[in-house]
């Protein structure tokens, strides 16, 4: 009984920590390793640390199914609308050169939203998986 609060509290004040690593994870991906599949395992390592110790119940309060939808589709639809934008904009597809007015500008600002649209992505593929497989399960009683 004190050992499930003491988990609960710690991971109360580790989560915030690991979303933060996570995004850091996130921005500093294309200076160094890292990047959008690292960061959206990390994400969803948090929700899923929340929902083995809360609950699949209390986790899918956190983070409705509905939401975790929407991010897949806008993961796949950024990835996707790099490619488009720089088709539209004279080059071929996903290629970023011609996303600003310097290639190398153009460069930085793709592998941006790339992998950020891989982050989203990966992270609520994570969850649907995890939260799928765990199944539903009764909301647990208060201590």
């Amino acid at each position: 009984m004190i050992g499930k609060s003491i988990l609960r509290v710690t991971t109360k004040l580790l989560i915030p920590s690991i979303m933060l690593f996570g995004l850091y994870v996130q921005f500093h991906g294309d200076y160094g390793p890292g990047g959008g599949f690292q960061a959206g395992v990390i994400f969803a390592s948090a929700i899923i640390v929340y929902a083995l110790l809360f609950g699949t119940h209390h986790a899918r309060r956190a983070v409705s199914p509905g939401v975790v939808r929407l991010a897949l589709a806008a993961g796949v639809l950024l990835y996707a609308g790099v490619g488009v934008a720089g088709m539209l904009l004279g080059g071929n597809y996903l290629d970023y050169n011609v996303l600003a007015h310097d290639p190398k500008h153009g460069q930085h600002i793709g592998i941006l939203v790339i992998e950020f649209g891989v982050g989203l992505t990966v992270a609520a593929a994570m969850i649907t998986i995890f939260l799928t497989f765990a199944g539903h399960d009764r909301p647990l009683e208060e201590d």
